[in-house]
């Protein structure tokens, strides 16, 4: 018996464990497949003890994901949405030994793989393919007997984007994965903080939140997980398992809001207990609606891949101050800090810092330079906007001092997407930056200086150019030629005033 079955109740172990669109597992089912495929990995020649996972939601995927944590192993999740140089350089940075695909990843992830000198790939429902080993067999020939539960567990390693146009690596941090002497206890510890089950999961299990649902798998929390969110499937699938829980980001909000009255009324969603939604500012009208909708179930974490999350904010106190992210949430203390580095009072606007109490702070796995420019003071770090706390405590965001872009919860920095578009041999200057996007709250917009302004590039041919060398997402939504961006004698672009030319207000960000 693995340790994920030993936290569930005798008389749910025939009930609902995991199911996506094609599958459905028990618990005992689902024990049997863990232990093999926890087996299955640990015979792998671990040189590190580190493997990539780079696939689309699936139960396989969550296999793969609960399988590491059982074998003491640390997986790296990779968006299914890089291209092969992009995936290669993630396994070259972090020393993956292995690369976890499916079908729809499967040639992207064989080019990054010969790339980056992986000589594993092993890919679910993949057609038989020269250099792919099939999971279903792999596991199949492992022992199903549980693995040592006396092995030291080890953090995912996430990769963040970087201003520097590569992305970074940093651990899940302690809040998020208790830091334990074994695996045995990182299954009692998480146990203890499971959402309520079943959940769905519909955002990208390569996002630290959704991520989080599969981790409560291993507590023994029941999952269904989708593939590609579809608003009405969702309430569908709500009301199918009776779910209580998910992690969404105010991109779903909004889909699912714009149903029409009469669809959103066929679906019966009050099974729901708790509704988390992170990953980038929600409007005040779409939370409002939520809460009518669904009741105040809704909690809203703020924070970071890198901190977990900082600040929490129940419906209730969320209805007597509109707009609030939350209090602190131990061992943080929210701190504001103005442009001469004094710390300000309540209801004053500066950069918002957090204080870890235990030290930890947050930390690039690499990069000290980068690690030691996010703090101001031993374990006093920001995650680079602004805002001011009231007489109370809560924290409200009301900027961003990065340039990061924010687009359907997903951080785009602009940094990454102006580097290529540098290349192309039509353009002398660009900046990208953050525009207004009802649906995903931003949008990435690039304003292009043409070398020759009688020929300047189409919109097409720089869009062209771009995705060819990035993932789709970290591409600008749209290209303006312009005749100058600002940039300074030393370089420098003010961004925010390149910003405001988008936006109705003073506000230069979504939500």
């Amino acid at each position: 018996m693995s340790l994920t079955i030993g936290g569930v109740d005798p008389a749910r172990r025939d009930q609902l464990a995991l199911a996506d669109e094609r599958v459905t597992y028990d618990w005992r089912q689902l024990d049997e497949l863990l232990n093999r495929a926890a087996n299955a990995l640990n015979g792998l020649a671990l040189t590190e003890r580190r493997v990539a996972v780079f696939a689309p939601n699936s139960a396989e995927t969550v296999i793969a994901y609960v399988a590491c944590l059982e074998a003491g192993i640390s997986s790296v999740p990779v968006s299914f949405h890089l291209t092969p140089s992009e995936a290669a350089y993630i396994l070259k940075d972090s020393g993956a030994v292995a690369l976890l695909v499916g079908p729809e990843t499967m040639e992207a992830g064989l080019a990054a793989a010969q790339e980056a000198g992986v000589e594993t790939v092993i890919g679910w429902r993949c057609p038989d393919r020269e250099g792919v080993v099939h999971w279903e067999d792999w596991i199949a020939t492992a022992s199903a007997d549980e693995p040592n539960p006396d092995v030291p567990p080890l953090p995912h390693l996430h990769y963040t984007s970087g201003t520097t146009g590569r992305p970074k690596a940093t651990e899940t941090p302690p809040q998020y994965f208790p830091r334990v002497a074994t695996v045995k206890a990182l299954a009692e510890a998480i146990r203890q903080r499971v959402t309520p089950s079943p959940g769905i999961a519909v955002g990208p299990l390569y996002h630290t939140g959704p991520l989080g649902m599969a981790r409560n798998v291993f507590g023994g929390m029941s999952l269904i997980t989708v593939e590609h969110f579809d608003a009405e499937k969702t309430l569908a699938l709500i009301e199918k398992y009776k779910v209580a829980g998910s992690v969404m980001v105010p991109t779903h909000f909004q889909r699912m809001l714009a149903l029409p009255e009469e669809v959103r009324a066929k679906y019966d969603v009050s099974s729901i207990q708790r509704l988390a939604h992170t990953g980038a500012a929600c409007p005040r009208a779409v939370k409002q609606a939520m809460i009518d909708w669904f009741g105040p179930v809704l909690v809203e974490a703020y924070g970071g891949t890198e901190a977990g999350s900082t600040t929490f904010i129940t419906s209730p106190e969320w209805l007597e101050r509109p707009g609030s992210v939350g209090k602190a949430l131990p061992p943080f203390e929210t701190v504001i800090y103005g442009e001469d580095g004094q710390i300000l009072g309540p209801n004053e606007v500066g950069q918002v810092y957090f204080r870890d109490r235990t030290g930890y702070g947050i930390v690039y796995r690499n990069d000290p330079e980068k690690t030691a420019a996010a703090h101001i003071a031993p374990g006093v770090f920001t995650l680079g906007e602004m805002g001011y706390v009231d007489a109370e405590g809560y924290l409200f965001i009301t900027d961003r001092v990065s340039d990061m872009i924010v687009s359907g919860g997903v951080n785009i920095y602009p940094a990454e997407s102006e580097h290529v578009l540098l290349r192309h041999p039509k353009v002398a200057d660009v900046a990208v930056v953050a525009a207004p996007n009802a649906e995903m709250g931003e949008e990435a917009r690039a304003l292009v200086i043409p070398k020759d302004a009688g020929d300047p590039p189409t919109a097409e041919e720089l869009n062209a150019f771009c995705r060819a060398n990035l993932a789709g997402y970290k591409c600008p939504r749209g290209y303006e030629m312009v005749d100058d961006i600002g940039r300074t004698v030393m370089g420098k672009v003010n961004k925010k005033a390149l910003r405001q030319r988008f936006w109705p207000s003073d506000r230069t960000i979504g939500g």
